[in-house]
């Protein structure tokens, strides 16, 4: 029997006092909220107050869990040769406690953007339907299960 491999990820949609949302524009997948895989022995929270500070300078405080999604389609890695197993994604609302705007090796910008005008900026499918269920959260943890490649398709998508 073969152990399944799946990737861990966290995603943080940082909301500031003034109603603005933090985005990060990344070298591979243009702006999104910031965000990324869970290392081993690292706790979720751990892991998106790291990676939110990483990409876009800003630290957080991590307010509430919002969604969790599956990414269950397999497809080649940017290498065009490497296997992306499955991805397991949980989205967080969290707040900033400080820091400055920055960038990374992984992001070429990041900024403060108007909640209404963030999703002419996002362009990736899976990334735009995370972020409206944010903007439809109500209190119930989303669940959604879809594939990115050939093409984004949604295969579940529930609350729970």
């Amino acid at each position: 029997m073969v152990m399944p491999t799946h990737i861990v990820a966290v995603g943080g949609i940082v909301e500031d006092e003034q109603g603005n949302i933090l985005l990060v524009k990344t070298h591979h997948g243009g702006w999104v909220f910031p965000g990324g895989q869970v290392e081993a022995g690292e706790n979720l929270m751990d892991a998106l107050i790291r990676e939110i500070k990483e990409e876009s300078g800003i630290d957080v405080a991590v307010s509430k869990l919002i969604g969790v999604y599956s990414n269950t389609g397999i497809h080649k890695f940017y290498d065009g040769i490497t296997d992306v197993p499955t991805k397991v994604m949980m989205d967080y609302v969290c707040n900033p406690v400080g820091g400055e705007l920055a960038t990374s090796e992984e992001t070429s910008d990041s900024q403060w953007i108007v909640k209404e005008k963030v999703l002419d900026l996002v362009t990736a499918p899976a990334i735009r339907t995370r972020y409206k269920a944010y903007l439809e959260f109500v209190g119930e943890i989303k669940y959604m299960d879809y594939v990115t490649h050939p093409t984004f398709e949604i295969k579940l998508n529930r609350t729970v």
